[in-house]
């Protein structure tokens, strides 16, 4: 289940609003300039399916968003377990995860509509960490500039369909701030 909490920069373990509410997330999001909305993602994926098998899946949806902004380019992010090469998936992933840890910016909005899994965002919004556990069936447009970084936890298990409007993908600005290393992770809030 979705999950949003709002937690002051002075106290990253003392949430001043912590709520599962679809609702409730988009509202307080819609607040602060971010787009939450719940979308149907019900569409079975199989472990072998390819970039390209994903975006024909959800092929009207990436539509739909295309035309709500600039997003000339899509592409598929998808992480999980693999059963035959564990060692393998353990080193992927803590390489993907450390990269997304780093707080960071972006030139363009990033937009993520989530297809399968979950995966957590941590957006800086003034005084106040919002963290945005997004499962399937979540999009969520970060705005571009704003301050943030994703935890995808130790054992990851998602799949996002990601939106630019700049033909090179995800492109990011490192801020260099630790911040991250203060918050809870995916794994404490996702429990």
């Amino acid at each position: 289940m979705s999950r949003l909490c709002i937690t002051p920069i002075a106290t990253p373990r003392s949430p001043s609003l912590d709520s599962r509410d679809a609702t409730v997330i988009a509202r307080e999001l819609g607040a602060r300039g971010v787009r939450f909305e719940r979308w149907d993602a019900s569409v079975p994926l199989s472990a072998a399916a390819t970039q390209a098998d994903i975006l024909a899946a959800y092929a009207a949806d990436v539509a739909r968003l295309q035309a709500t902004g600039p997003y000339s380019s899509c592409d598929v992010v998808r992480l999980a377990p693999d059963p035959a090469d564990p060692e393998a998936t353990r080193a992927r992933a803590a390489a993907a995860r450390a990269k997304f840890l780093a707080e960071h910016t972006h030139a363009e909005d990033e937009v993520r509509f989530f297809v399968e899994g979950a995966g957590l965002f941590y957006l800086r919004l003034g005084a106040d960490i919002c963290m945005v556990l997004c499962q399937q069936g979540d999009l969520l447009s970060v705005p571009a500039g704003t301050r943030h970084w994703f935890d995808m936890g130790t054992a990851p298990r998602f799949c996002a369909i990601r939106l630019f409007g700049n033909p090179d993908g995800w492109v990011a600005a490192f801020t260099g701030d630790d911040i991250a290393t203060r918050f809870p992770t995916f794994d404490e809030l996702a429990a």
